[in-house]
């Protein structure tokens, strides 16, 4: 989604002075955005590090540890920085990269029956190696969801769900919506169904 955009435009409008977008605290004045970690909020800007917005990828991809960071809504971003944008494009571009797709995602949960896509939907649209995701009972996809998309592991708020287990709250994640299940979620629960198809053949064997 190219800059200008109606769902940045309902961005901009949805806050007048500041707004949290998961571990991001976005400050606005009339001139520029000024952006700092959540935990640094309390800090002056003279003991935060300046960084550019081309610094922003780097900081995005990994943590203080020089980790890779596979999912950027982990709550994992590095603290000790502020940065100055000048404009809402650079804006755009610093939470597009920061969190990919929160802001057009954000803005299609701002409809009547925004577009949800439940795990069951999700994976009996899967072949191959993923296809026996399907497989999973209700109660052993809600043990993968518990251990991939805590507020531990993922801020998103998830909006998809398995029936008997409920969405998130509006207060235990953070603004930015999650639609569907994600890459890493499908990879563990394939992990899941292969670890119980083995434990039922080391049974039927023993």
């Amino acid at each position: 989604m190219s800059w200008p955009n109606r769902a940045f435009e309902a961005f901009l409008a949805n806050f007048r002075h500041q707004i949290v977008w998961a571990e991001v605290l976005v400050e606005r004045s009339e001139q520029f955005f000024l952006l700092r970690h959540t935990a640094d909020r309390e800090f002056s800007p003279d003991r935060l590090r300046n960084i550019t917005v081309a610094e922003v990828r780097d900081l995005a991809n990994f943590t203080e540890n020089r980790a890779f960071r596979p999912l950027k809504s982990a709550p994992t971003l590095r603290r000790g920085w502020i940065l100055t944008c000048r404009s809402p494009a650079e804006l755009w571009r610093v939470l597009q990269d920061l969190y990919p797709g929160s802001i057009p995602d954000w803005f299609a949960t701002q409809n009547a029956s925004p577009p949800v896509t439940h795990y069951r939907e999700f994976t009996n649209r899967q072949s191959g190696m993923y296809r026996i995701t399907q497989m999973l009972s209700n109660e052993e996809v809600a043990e993968v969801i518990h251990s991939t998309c805590s507020a531990q592991s993922c801020l998103k708020r998830r909006l998809w769900t398995i029936e008997g287990f409920e969405i998130d709250s509006s207060e235990s994640k953070s603004l930015i919506p999650c639609l569907e299940p994600c890459a890493i979620l499908l990879e563990n629960a394939r992990k899941a169904m292969r670890a119980a198809q083995e434990h039922t053949r080391i049974s039927e064997n023993s």
